[in-house]
């Protein structure tokens, strides 16, 4: 069984596109995600666009705490990416409850798997149902 986390009180889940602080997002991802120092605000745009977007907003000033881009044909494969949580929230449980959502967002297309890669946070994402490649030797990427 894997955690259900609740979102924090004061805070709300939205799939909205158009919700998206798209220069808050760039700027958290393009100066502070390891993983996408640089990116440039036309490429984040791109992926906003191409992608199901979650966003986490505070209820009240719906303000944009958090984020996280899923790749997806709906049917047997997503790739969870961008997950990003302002450092003023942190702390709060506020990305696992959004990795949950999103886990239960997809679970209606009775997709294949869910992948992700990550440097540092194994064990949060263990808990919400994640694990190492089981055959990593079948996998291979292409870098440009």
């Amino acid at each position: 069984m894997t955690d259900t986390p609740r979102l924090a009180e004061g805070y709300e889940i939205s799939v909205d596109p158009d919700r998206i602080d798209r220069e808050r997002v760039h700027r958290w991802l393009s100066t502070e995600a390891y993983w996408a120092l640089g990116r440039a605000r036309e490429k984040q745009d791109r992926a906003i666009e191409g992608s199901l977007n979650f966003g986490v907003y505070e209820s009240v000033s719906g303000e944009q705490v958090a984020y996280a881009r899923i790749i997806t044909d709906r049917a047997t494969f997503a790739w969870l990416c961008d997950v990003y949580v302002d450092p003023s929230v942190r702390g709060k449980g506020i990305g696992s409850a959004l990795v949950a959502a999103v886990r239960e967002h997809l679970r209606p297309y009775g997709l294949r798997r869910i992948l992700l890669a990550t440097h540092d946070a194994h064990g949060v994402y263990a808990k919400l149902g994640f694990a190492p490649l089981e055959k990593p030797d079948q996998w291979m990427a292409l870098y440009f």
